[in-house]
């Protein structure tokens, strides 16, 4: 059995998670499950991201609702956790209880399955105090299923208790959530997470080196599941000897990626995209998480962020200044969400590095300028092509060297709307203009998509229309290699 199932926690003691096993601590001590001191809401909704021990937790309050010597106890216990020992506690833990239900979202999440759900739930429990269900991924239902669902929400028999899971609180319908008793799900602290480690070091009697589980905590993103799943390949690795910090670093490339990072950000911070890209190469060509490196990144980043804010524990080493360290981390933060669905995991923070570049005026920015400047026949007519030749003629157009600070101005205007579309605008050129129609060109495809996208032409047209005072529609052209 992997690690994660086998040492899902039992008892809310056992829940490595500290903000959350304070948390239920201190429902369950307001609201005995047996006592006088409150009644025990017939719903709950655990949200949270994945690995976080959603599912484990609902079948622990399962068992604190349904424990035999909770109940014996009722009035003078000393503890609310189960006892782990009954009847009901052991069938609960081995999947066995039949007043303990989980249902999957994903396969039950049409009307018909919630309605037969309905009609089960009026049945009384076999022999548990209270019958639970556990609703897996409950956003994955259809909006019927949860228009059913809510019917029985509103007016549950007695004996019935709802737990509902996901990691999609926004698609759960607002009408859902206000019936439940909400509890988000934190992310692991990297405290919480080698918490966790030790119990399954104990349970499997591992060998391992000290520091190697806090370094493994800082790998596993805050899921418990994901450090379990680590843990468990450097036990695979290790072939039975003492868990190294050697065997880590050859897996997943940690100890190096503190001395790259501050390679990384004395390039970017000297506008050396050339470099900052070989770095790049290096470190896929070494097998390095790129993902864990771009956080690490940011982290470095932020830290010199805070430093020129003047908060008190940055280190202030950069010559970058505030804004340009705030578009840096921007251009990151926005790699670092993108590299879940792109092709090659690298390409993310080549795009951030070279967007960075032309942001800051590196990457041949002068030859760039001088081009600007010169406008023949040639381009001039290339540029009416995009027109709208009904309503534009290419004599009508001024070139670009007469609005040279309209381009400037276009910049400034959209930066406090979108750092990330100032910053690629820095590296176009303002093509054409006639007063109706502004033709923009650029020497790379990605920014001409992006400059197309639906909501950056919105943006633009939108500050155009402020600065000349009439509509402007804006063309984006892409410069050609010969020209």
């Amino acid at each position: 059995m992997v690690f994660y199932r086998k040492y899902r926690p039992q008892t809310i003691e056992e829940l490595d998670n500290s903000t959350l096993r304070e948390l239920l601590y201190a429902f369950f001590g307001r609201s005995s499950p047996r006592g006088e001191a409150g009644k025990i809401p017939q719903a709950f909704l655990f949200t949270g991201p994945k690995g976080l021990g959603k599912t484990s937790t609902a079948r622990i309050v399962a068992k604190v609702i349904n424990c035999e010597k909770l109940a014996s106890r009722s009035g003078k216990k000393k503890s609310i956790d189960p006892c782990n020992k009954c009847s009901q506690c052991t069938s609960i833990t081995s999947g066995t209880n039949l007043d303990i239900l989980e249902i999957d979202g994903a396969s039950n999440r049409g009307i018909d399955e919630i309605r037969d759900l309905r009609e089960k739930v009026r049945l009384s429990p076999a022999s548990a105090s209270k019958k639970v269900y556990i609703i897996d991924e409950v956003h994955m239902l259809t909006t019927e299923a949860f228009n059913a669902l809510l019917k029985t929400l509103e007016e549950p028999p007695s004996h019935v208790v709802f737990i509902l899971c996901t990691t999609e609180e926004h698609k759960v319908p607002a009408t859902i959530i206000s019936r439940c008793q909400h509890i988000a799900f934190p992310l692991a602290s990297d405290q919480d997470l080698v918490r966790s480690f030790k119990r399954i070091v104990k349970g499997e009697k591992l060998n391992v080196e000290d520091g190697v589980l806090e370094s493994v905590a800082k790998l596993s993103d805050g899921s418990f599941r994901d450090g379990a799943k680590i843990l468990e390949e450097l036990v695979a690795l290790s072939n039975g000897k003492k868990i190294r910090k050697e065997l880590l670093e050859e897996k997943y490339k940690v100890s190096s990626i503190k001395y790259h990072t501050e390679e990384m950000f004395g390039f970017l911070g000297q506008k050396d995209v050339k470099n900052s890209l070989q770095l790049v190469v290096r470190l896929v060509s070494s097998g390095t998480d790129m993902k864990h490196f771009l956080e690490t990144l940011i982290e470095r980043v932020h830290t010199a962020l805070l430093a020129k804010a003047g908060v008190e524990g940055g280190v202030e080493d950069s010559s970058l200044d505030i804004n340009d360290l705030k578009t840096l981390i921007e251009l990151l933060a926005k790699a670092h969400t993108d590299i879940k669905h792109a092709v090659l995991p690298s390409l993310p923070l080549e795009i951030a590095v070279i967007e960075w570049g032309i942001t800051r005026g590196s990457m041949g920015a002068e030859v760039a300028y001088e081009n600007f400047l010169v406008h023949d026949a040639k381009e001039l007519k290339a540029s009416s092509r995009i027109a709208n030749p009904a309503s534009v003629h290419s004599e009508n157009f001024v070139p670009s060297p007469r609005h040279d600070n309209l381009l400037e101005d276009l910049i400034t205007k959209i930066k406090p709307h979108n750092h990330s579309i100032a910053g690629v605008l820095r590296g176009c050129t303002l093509k054409a203009y006639n007063g109706k129609e502004m033709v923009i060109e650029t020497k790379y495809k990605f920014h001409k998509e992006r400059l197309e996208e639906a909501k950056t032409r919105d943006i633009l047209e939108k500050v155009c229309e402020e600065i000349a005072g009439a509509a402007v529609r804006v063309e984006i052209l892409l410069k050609e290699r010969n020209s």
